[in-house]
């Protein structure tokens, strides 16, 4: 290890328009994955067993590509615009395109939610919007060892992070709970009813939108990272792995003890994430019947709720320990996704009802929405770690040729996770399933088993110490 070298950290304008990166990228990210099951199963008239196939196909194909892509970024060679941002621009024009057509489909017709014109144009935009995403959040995600190299640093650029993501998710989702309110019936929503012809007028429009918000992030991101440090490493060379020597490469993260159970724990996180994304809004019209402005109601909770526990879980992350701190927030999202069970009960009065909601929706949202704050700086900790392991003379060498596939192993694993469930969802609200008060509150409370077994995966780790107390290091300068 060069113990001769500063290491480098985000700061000003850097910092700022890294973290930028997350607030736009995350904004179209959470609008599509959040509502894109609800257009096509609820408005377009598609069936939830092909919605949910295809979106599950494609979360696998995206992971699978993701550990591919981590590896050529890792052996690119740098050039004039640098060694990783590059990727940036060639994944770019695919995601806008993608995004947008995504609003267009063919609509099913009233009488056949199995049309496959519209499955195969939803498979193959999908498909394509998966894989160029997949490309730039990898890569947005990768530059982080590499641009901040101390631990203070990196909880700095998750805490701008994690404040960009929930400012990020409460428009996102604001604007289709918006729309949400202005139908005159929520519960019969389809591209040939009244109310779904006001959704088929203004949710592409929104869509639209965001796409311009994703499209400059990646451009800020681009312009703000500095990878000039490439430039003057003599170590860098572009190497030219064979195909045995590229899943050699793809099998080191799965090696590494500690990293894996990073993955696994965000695997069953993941999980519980593709339930509470594909259920808002059948939550909300269907268990707790909202009607008009009932249903910005969860605006407020999101916004509270992510800001309160925004700030409690800082507050303990300065506190305890990384890995300590992490594990009781997951703790208290599964204690209090299991409460939701009681929407079982008949008769449950309507003021309880609400206060069932507002206390699960707010803990659930604060706590889910406040990970970044644990897990970036716990994987980049771990993916230096792994780098000082290896013992090579340059420690930014190592971390550069490794980062990309340490990050897109953790990119395939977690992602399988939010796959499985959303097949079993979308078989579970098939038919008059998808009204359903029992199943609706079944899965939703299912979210909490999940969290407690990524508990018993996060509590392995142990940090080394010389990492986490590398402020202590002599300094020789993503969402």
């Amino acid at each position: 290890m060069n113990s001769s070298k500063v290491l480098r950290e985000l700061k000003g304008k850097r910092l700022l328009g890294y973290a930028l990166g997350n607030f736009g990228i995350s904004m179209l990210n959470i609008f599509s994955g959040s509502f894109v099951f609800q257009f096509y199963v609820y408005t377009i008239n598609l069936d939830s067993v092909l919605a949910s196939v295809g979106l599950s196909f494609n979360v696998f194909f995206s992971a699978t590509f993701s550990i591919i892509f981590g590896v050529i970024i890792d052996n690119k060679k740098p050039g004039k615009f640098g060694k990783r941002r590059p990727f940036l621009l060639y994944a770019l024009p695919f995601w806008i395109i993608s995004s947008i057509i995504i609003w267009f489909p063919p609509y099913a017709p009233e009488n056949n939610s199995l049309f496959l014109p519209t499955a195969f144009f939803f498979w193959i935009v999908t498909a394509i919007r998966a894989l160029s995403g997949t490309l730039i959040f990898n890569t947005y995600l990768s530059m982080l060892p590499e641009q901040s190299q101390t631990l203070k640093n990196r909880h700095s650029v998750a805490s701008l992070r994690a404040l960009f993501m929930i400012i990020a998710s409460v428009i996102s989702l604001f604007l289709p709970l918006l729309v949400q309110s202005f139908l005159p019936d929520p519960k019969h929503a389809k591209h040939f009813d009244p109310s779904g012809q006001i959704i088929l007028n203004i949710i592409p429009l929104i869509g639209i939108i965001l796409t311009g918000f994703g499209l400059a992030a990646v451009l800020i991101v681009f312009f703000s990272v500095d990878e000039s440090f490439h430039q003057h490493n003599s170590n860098s060379k572009k190497e030219k792995a064979t195909l045995r020597e590229t899943f050699k490469r793809m099998a080191q993260p799965a090696k590494d003890h500690k990293y894996r159970n990073l993955v696994f724990t965000s695997f069953f996180i993941n999980m519980s994430g593709s339930v509470f994304g594909f259920l808002i809004f059948p939550f909300q019209t269907h268990l707790l019947e909202f009607q008009q402005a009932e249903f910005l109601l969860y605006v407020a909770i999101s916004l509270f709720g992510k800001l309160s526990w925004y700030v409690v879980w800082r507050f303990v992350i300065k506190r305890k320990p990384l890995v300590k701190a992490y594990s009781l927030s997951l703790i208290f999202a599964a204690i209090v996704s299991i409460t939701d069970l009681l929407f079982l009960l008949s008769n449950l009065p309507y003021g309880f009802k609400i206060l069932l909601y507002v206390v699960s929706f707010s803990t659930i949202l604060g706590t889910s929405y406040s990970i970044p704050l644990f897990g970036i700086p716990l994987g980049a900790s771990l993916i230096h770690e792994a780098a000082v392991k290896k013992n090579t003379s340059d420690i930014d060498e190592t971390i550069s040729n490794i980062s990309g596939s340490y990050y897109g192993f953790s990119t395939f694993i977690s992602s399988l996770g939010a796959a499985f469930f959303q097949i079993i969802i979308g078989l579970m609200l098939t038919g008059a399933n998808q009204s359903n008060p029992i199943i609706i509150t079944l899965l939703f409370a299912s979210q909490g088993i999940f969290y407690l077994i990524a508990v018993s995966f996060l509590r392995r780790i142990k940090l080394a110490k010389p990492v986490e107390i590398d402020t202590t290091t002599p300094r020789i300068e993503v969402p």
